[in-house]
């Protein structure tokens, strides 16, 4: 994917608009277009510090938004917390698994679009649990399980949301990029 100004614009318009999205108080538990964007960057964008650069923006911008609505009272989670590194890494490994995806077929799009919450929701809650974040649970198998039963609501949103986000993002990609497409209609001869 070259680079030209209204890419450039496109991708920021994207990036604004998943970091408002995201920020957006009652929309349902991880229900979000970063993990999407993480892969979708991964893939198309051929610089690999513009594809890492995506979902981070993106992420850094509603992160930015979560911390003004809880500075006015509006929000009760703050824009910035113990271990965000840890998750902006893991949306970065996130895109870095988009690398991988040599061709973009339904069948790829679709496994990597379950296989990315899987690995963001196992990592990033074995993150929590081994730092003790969150409800601290013990330094178990035990403890482990329940921080990842913890986090299950979450999860669902994850992979709804990538599955969402992903099919529009590489949709959108597919419709606009598709070159010599015949016209046929009923009356050419």
């Amino acid at each position: 994917m070259k680079l030209n100004k209204s890419l450039v614009w496109s991708l920021i318009l994207m990036i604004v608009i998943a970091a408002v999205y995201r920020a957006i108080p009652g929309r349902p538990w991880g229900f979000t277009p970063q993990i999407a964007m993480a892969l979708f960057g991964g893939v198309v964008i051929k610089d690999k510090k513009w594809a890492l650069a995506l979902p981070l923006f993106s992420m850094f911008l509603s992160d930015v938004l979560y911390q003004v609505l809880y500075n006015a009272g509006v929000s009760p989670i703050p824009g910035f917390y113990e271990g965000q590194i840890a998750n902006y890494s893991l949306f970065a490994l996130l895109t870095c698994l988009g690398f991988f995806m040599k061709r973009v077929t339904i069948a790829n799009v679709l496994g990597y679009s379950l296989l990315a919450p899987v690995l963001f929701f196992l990592s990033s809650n074995f993150l929590v649990w081994i730092a003790g974040a969150g409800l601290q649970r013990p330094k178990t198998f035990s403890g482990l399980m329940m921080c990842y039963t913890d986090a299950l609501p979450f999860f669902k949103g994850e992979v709804l949301g990538t599955l969402a986000f992903g099919a529009v993002l590489f949709g959108s990609h597919y419709l606009l990029t598709k070159k010599n497409v015949p016209q046929h209609t009923a009356f050419a001869e």
